[in-house]
């Protein structure tokens, strides 16, 4: 019982983190319509970047983490502005191509930058010792991550539904024609959106690289993310929410319970895609993902 709690609970944690990424996978295709197949190097600069004051630099912690967040920002608005806002009113696979594209050199600049070795932050973010919650010790590295990833999904949530930029965003990502007619200057909300979109990545960079440390392959973080948005839906914030715990959790359960009882390793790594094939032969759209109907 003592090891499925634990299952449970490390799901949770790394789930929490899938959420926040998810939640910058939707927010770019809620307004533009776009697959950001760079997310994962999002996540992966924000983890090195927060590194290199953490570490590099012996910056505190918040003052880091602050830095980091307005690093993402500025990088964010220069890529909109240079290599993505020229590619307004192409075809989507262009932007598509354009995004992977984009990975590559990100990739490329971090190996260059920081090699391959795997990096640990000193000293840790947060406290290693554990609590006992009902009983269980569970890491305070491991509560702080998943309130954190919280807060952030609350914080941002918040802000699509009650303020000014998200009822605009929102509305942007209904009809962009409408908008525009409204007053609504869509390029600034193409440029919102992927700066919040690097803001949440770097966080759940730092997140992750906190726990299991960071190296070039931190990437691949992001092609985990993706089934997880997939499975809530690819318009929907409550599920990417969703969908970022229930991939987090499932991954856990499946890949502990193969290792305990049938002496099976690296399920972890394809639990999310079967994960994601069963839902979508059920629910196309995914859970919450909007039904796009075509008449003919």
């Amino acid at each position: 019982m003592q090891y499925l709690l634990q299952l449970v609970i490390s799901g949770l944690v790394v789930g929490s983190i899938y959420s926040a990424v998810a939640l910058g996978f939707v927010i770019i295709y809620k307004a533009t319509r776009v697959v950001n197949f760079a997310q994962g190097e999002f996540l992966m600069v924000g983890a090195y970047v927060c590194y290199a004051f953490l570490v590099q630099m012996h910056v505190p912690f918040w003052a880091a983490l602050l830095l980091t967040i307005l690093f993402a920002l500025v990088m964010a608005m220069v890529l909109e502005r240079l290599v993505l806002r020229p590619m307004i009113g192409e075809p989507i696979i262009s932007i598509i191509m354009v995004t992977i594209g984009l990975s590559l050199v990100l990739r490329s600049l971090v190996t260059a930058i920081w090699g391959n070795d795997i990096l640990v932050y000193e000293p840790k973010l947060f406290p290693q010792e554990t609590v006992s919650i009902g009983g269980l010790p569970v890491s305070q590295e491991f509560i702080w991550c998943f309130v954190l990833s919280m807060v952030l999904l609350a914080v941002f949530s918040a802000f699509f539904k009650f303020s000014k930029a998200g009822v605009a965003m929102r509305a942007t990502a209904f009809n962009q024609q409408a908008a525009q007619s409204m007053g609504i200057s869509v390029k600034s909300i193409f440029a919102l959106s992927w700066v919040i979109s690097a803001i949440v990545s770097g966080i759940g960079g730092v997140l992750i690289g906190n726990i299991n440390g960071i190296n070039s392959s931190l990437y691949h973080f992001g092609l985990k993310v993706f089934p997880a948005t997939i499975l809530g839906g690819l318009d929907s914030i409550l599920g990417a929410a969703l969908g970022g715990l229930i991939i987090g959790l499932l991954e856990n359960l499946s890949d502990g319970f193969c290792k305990a009882y049938l002496d099976l390793s690296g399920v972890k790594e394809v639990a999310p895609y079967v994960i994601l094939v069963v839902i979508l032969m059920i629910k196309p759209y995914g859970l919450f993902g909007t039904k796009e109907i075509e008449r003919v």
